[in-house]
Order: structure tokens, then C-alpha cells, then sequence
């Protein structure tokens, strides 16, 4: 009896998890309260003494405070389950024929071309036109900053939120033939491993050449252990653990450890089994990235105590930058690319999906949260500038959510009238 409730709260867990509509408005919520408590005189000062409490690992010179923790530690797991699932769709799913995916995989990488070059005309015209010194501009703050500075920010909006994206398509796309989701789920897991990629060659600083020894060490330890007919999970655990010590010593951004060791998982079923391990253990791992490790990293990651938080922070540079290229960039850079590779490269979309069908799934591309907020911790060392980056991350995200719900919306009630429409005429006939 005990284990039947035992497994039946766990279901519950696991059906909320699977939803992209719960899970994307809980991650929502926690970074709303990561900004308010941050910046709530009552809470403020306990949010930072939490956020800045130092834990270490023992014989080894990892100490980081606690929000860095739920950013490096435990997004790990979310990047474990994007790898898992990259392995998957690379093997059996959309990814696998390269020439039915090649729009989608072409239009996730024009998503990600134009929003850098928004984002920094919009900085560089605040830095030669603002009122601050020519090559310089004033953010929120007060502070003055050189352009290069705030060009350092360039990558921040290339990323989309894959679980927000379809989060809106779940709320308001009801109806819309299943063509505009696949395209969607294509786009936006191709954008995942373009944005692992941006993060490894842009905002790692490579140390002492032994640790990627260690690293490939760990990864063919990885590879073994998972293809053994009875999987030794201690000892997965602690090749998994070291791994990510591995990349965090040798200056690689640690958590794309989760993606290297998904990656290694095996795809297609094997020693009598019914699926793939690397689709099982996405399933497993799904709830403890959706429910734990996404909010918890949303947390700390919009948890920024800023100096003025008004509106005057829809000034700054950086914030509207980030917004330009977001809300206007994404669904520029999809919809450019998506009509010269129907035109000009003979590719072809799904059958039935017209062009203009994309726009409000583009739009919705303009989501960044989650990786968007690692970049920003990443791309700025000035805390200020982070800060007001998460912020322009968090207001272009919902701007982007907003218009891509109305435009969905409208959508799906132009299909159901079209579809009521065909269903009278087959009744009269």
C-alpha cells in the first residue's frame, strides 16, 4: 500500500513535469519571485546572505556560493536532458533525415544570426548618440560604459527556451496541425546545440591541457558503463560527478559535462529492450530538470538586487538591446531564412504549412529565459550589467510570449473555422 502511494505520487510528479504548460509557468513563477525578493526591502538582505553562502568540495578548490551552484551544479541536469534528447532526435526523431529537417535547421540558425547584430546596432547608437561621451553609453545604474563592453553581451539573445516555447504553443495553439509543433521542436533543438556550442567556444577560458584527458577519460568511462547489459549506476554517478569537475577545472563551462555524457548515451534499444536508454533516462531525469533544478536556477538567476528598480531600467541599452533582438530579431532571422531556402535552395516545407503559418511560431522563438540567462551571467563581469541583462532577458521573454500567444491564438481559430468549413461542405455533398 505504502509503495502503491509511493508510485502514485510519483506519476502525479511526472505527468505536472511533462507538461509543458505547468512546468514553463512554475519556472515562470519562481524567476517572478527571484526578482521580487531580491529587490523587496524586507527580503533582500536574507535572498543575498543565501545567495552568496559559500559550499565547497572537499579536496579540491571548487567553493561557490549558492546561486553560482544552482547555475553551474544543478543545470547540469537540464543540459543532461537536452543532451539525452539531442542524442535521441539525432538517431530516431526529426533531426534523423537531415533533408525533412533541413528548414527548421536552417531557420534556427538565421534565428540566431540577426538578434547579435540588433543587439548591438541598438548599443552601438545609444554609445554614439546617448548622452554620455561618444563610444560610450549610460545603462540604468548611472554607470557609463564603453560599447566594446556592452558588445560583450552579443550572444545573449540567440538562445530560445525550448520548454517556454512550447508552453505557449500548449496554451494558445489548441487545433494547429501538428506540422507547426514538429517545426517548433526541430528549430528550437537545433537552437539548443547551436547555444551549447556558442557557450564552449565564446565563454570558456581553457586551463591546463590534462584536464581534457580527464575529460576523455570520463566520457569513454561513460560510453562503456551505459552499454553494459546491468548499468553500475554508483558508479555512473560518480564518472558523471568527476566529468563535470573535469570541465569545471579545465575552464569549459561545467554543465555542458551533461551534455557530453548525453550525448555518449546510447539511442537505440539494445540487450532485448523495448526503448532506448537515452529516451528512458530523459524520462527519469525529466521531473528532477523541470521541477528542481529550472526553477531553482530561475531563482538565483533574476534574484539581482538592482540599485533603482523603476522604469527607468526600460532605458537602458543593454535591457532594450536585448529586447530589439529577442521580440524583433528571432522572428526576423526564422522567417528571412525560411523564405529564401523555399526560394532560392529548393528546400521545402512540411506538407500543408504555407510560410506565413511560421510567423507566430517564430515569434514565439523569442523566449531566451533559460540559456539566455546563463549567457548573461556569463558575458558580463560587471554585476549591474548582468543584472540589467536578466532583466532584459525576463521583459523580452514575456513581450515575445504575449504576441506569440494573440498571433497563435488568432491562428488556431482561423484553422478550427477553415476545418468547420471543410466539414459543412462534405455534409452537403
Amino acid at each position: 500500500m505504502v509503495d502503491g502511494t509511493r508510485f502514485g505520487w510519483w506519476s502525479r510528479i511526472r505527468r505536472v513535469a511533462e507538461s509543458d504548460t505547468i512546468s514553463g509557468l512554475i519556472m515562470l513563477g519562481f524567476a517572478l519571485a527571484g526578482l521580487l525578493l531580491a529587490n523587496v526591502p524586507a527580503t533582500t538582505h536574507l535572498f543575498e546572505a543565501i545567495a552568496e553562502t559559500h559550499v565547497a568540495v572537499p579536496s579540491t578548490n571548487i567553493d561557490l556560493p549558492i546561486g553560482h551552484w544552482a547555475q553551474d551544479g544543478l543545470l547540469t541536469i537540464f543540459f543532461l536532458v537536452v543532451g539525452l534528447d539531442l542524442k535521441q532526435e539525432l538517431t530516431t526523431g526529426s533531426l534523423a533525415n537531415p533533408r525533412a529537417a533541413a528548414v527548421p535547421m536552417a531557420c534556427a540558425v538565421g534565428g540566431m544570426m540577426v538578434p547579435p547584430v540588433l543587439f548591438l546596432l541598438v548599443t552601438w547608437l545609444f554609445s554614439t548618440f546617448g548622452p554620455a561621451s561618444p563610444g560610450f553609453a549610460m545603462v540604468a545604474s548611472g554607470e557609463v560604459h564603453a560599447f566594446g563592453t556592452l558588445a560583450q553581451g552579443w550572444a545573449i539573445p540567440t538562445a530560445t527556451d525550448i520548454a517556454f516555447s512550447l508552453t505557449v504553443l500548449a496554451l494558445f495553439a489548441k487545433g494547429l496541425p501538428g506540422s507547426i509543433r514538429a517545426f517548433l521542436m526541430t528549430l528550437a533543438t537545433v537552437d539548443d546545440l547551436l547555444a551549447v556550442i556558442v557557450i564552449a567556444l565564446f565563454f570558456s577560458s581553457l586551463n591546463a591541457w590534462y584536464w581534457f584527458l580527464g575529460i576523455a577519460a570520463c566520457a569513454a568511462a561513460w560510453a562503456l558503463l551505459v552499454r553494459m547489459r546491468r548499468v553500475p549506476w554508483p558508479l555512473v554517478a560518480i564518472v558523471g560527478a568527476l566529468a563535470w569537475v573535469m570541465m569545471f577545472e579545465a575552464g569549459v563551462h561545467p554543465t555542458l559535462s551533461g551534455v557530453l555524457v548525453g550525448l555518449l548515451t546510447p539511442s537505440r534499444e539494445m540487450h532485448g529492450e523495448e526503448t532506448p536508454r537515452a529516451e528512458r533516462y530523459k524520462d527519469k531525469l525529466q521531473p528532477f530538470s523541470a521541477l528542481l533544478a529550472l526553477p531553482i536556477f530561475a531563482l538565483f538567476a533574476t534574484g539581482v538586487h538592482f540599485k533603482t528598480l523603476s522604469l527607468a531600467m526600460m532605458t537602458s541599452p543593454v535591457v532594450l538591446g536585448i529586447i530589439a533582438a529577442l521580440v524583433i530579431g528571432k522572428p526576423v532571422g526564422i522567417m528571412l531564412t525560411a523564405w529564401v531556402t523555399t526560394h532560392f535552395a529548393g528546400l521545402r516545407l512540411a506538407k500543408g504549412l504555407r510560410l506565413r503559418d511560421l510567423f507566430p511560431a517564430a515569434c514565439a522563438c523569442g523566449i531566451g529565459f533559460t540559456v539566455s540567462f546563463l549567457i548573461a551571467t556569463l558575458a558580463y563581469d560587471d554585476p549591474e550589467l548582468s543584472g540589467e541583462a536578466r532583466f532584459g532577458v525576463l521583459v523580452a521573454s514575456l513581450i515575445a510570449a504575449l504576441i506569440s500567444g494573440v498571433l497563435l491564438s488568432h491562428q488556431a481559430r482561423t484553422y478550427r473555422r477553415r476545418a468547420t468549413g471543410d466539414e459543412r461542405q462534405t455534409a452537403v455533398r
